[in-house]
Parts: structure tokens; sequence; C-alpha cells
């Protein structure tokens, strides 16, 4: 049974898991400081109110505080705008520099179904029609 369990902690795909969990906790810690230290405080500048929590409105005696909200969404689109522009695009020009990028395979249209198929396929996985070989002018 120890055996086991030793098999089961060193098992690669655990030990991958622990290792991004770990990752994306201090990943998270260093976005929301970017955001909150330097982004924040710039729009802050720009705008001249560093917190929105204090903004509400009252109807009928009913307070609404939207400043909450307010500060939420934006701390929502700028972590989602510094994630793409400072994360995303990086890594995907530098997958594309280094051809690492997966390739889609080819496909064509069924044209019984119109179901997508690979452009190889002599017949149709959804409807089983046959598929005449490729190259005659079927395709794309």
């Amino acid at each position: 049974m120890l055996k086991d369990f030793k098999d089961f902690l060193l098992r690669g795909n655990l030990l991958d898991l622990a290792v991004a969990v770990v990752m994306g906790v201090a990943f998270t810690a260093l976005v929301n400081s970017f955001v909150k230290d330097l982004i924040t405080p710039l729009i802050a500048a720009i705008v001249g109110k560093q917190s929105f929590d204090g903004l509400y409105f009252t109807v009928n005696g009913s307070q609404f505080n939207y400043g909450g909200f307010l500060n939420a969404l934006l701390s929502f689109v700028l972590i989602a705008t510094v994630i793409f522009f400072f994360v995303i695009k990086p890594v995907n020009h530098l997958m594309n520099r280094l051809g690492l990028t997966p390739q889609d395979d080819p496909v064509r249209e069924c044209p019984e179904c119109l179901s997508k198929v690979p452009e190889a396929a002599t017949r149709c996985a959804y409807c089983t029609s046959q598929l005449s070989p490729t190259g005659s002018g079927m395709g794309d």
C-alpha cells in the first residue's frame, strides 16, 4: 500500500498540477500587483479618483452602492488587458517565431451534410457518405 501511495505522489501529472497551481498563485499576485500598483494609479491620475467605492444612488430610500461593482469591473478589465498584451501576445509571437504553433489539419466540407471533415478522408464521419479523393475541387 505504501508503494502505491508513493507511486501516486510521484506520478508526473500530479507533480505538474502542483507546480501549475503554485505558479498560478505567484502569477496572480504578480498581475494583481501590476494592476493595483501601476495601472490603477495611472488611471486615478487621469480620472482623479483612486477608488469608486463611495459611489451610490438612492431610489425610494434604498441605497445602491454601484462603486464597488465599478471597481471590480475595472479591475477585471485591467487584469484581462494586462494578461492579453503582456502574456498572451508575446507568448504567441514567440511560439510563431520558434515554429511551435500547432497547425490545424486541413479540412473540407462534406457535400451531403456540410460537416467539416479531414481533407484526406474518403468517408464522412457524420453522415458516412462516400467522399471523392482530395484534389477533386470539393474543398475550400
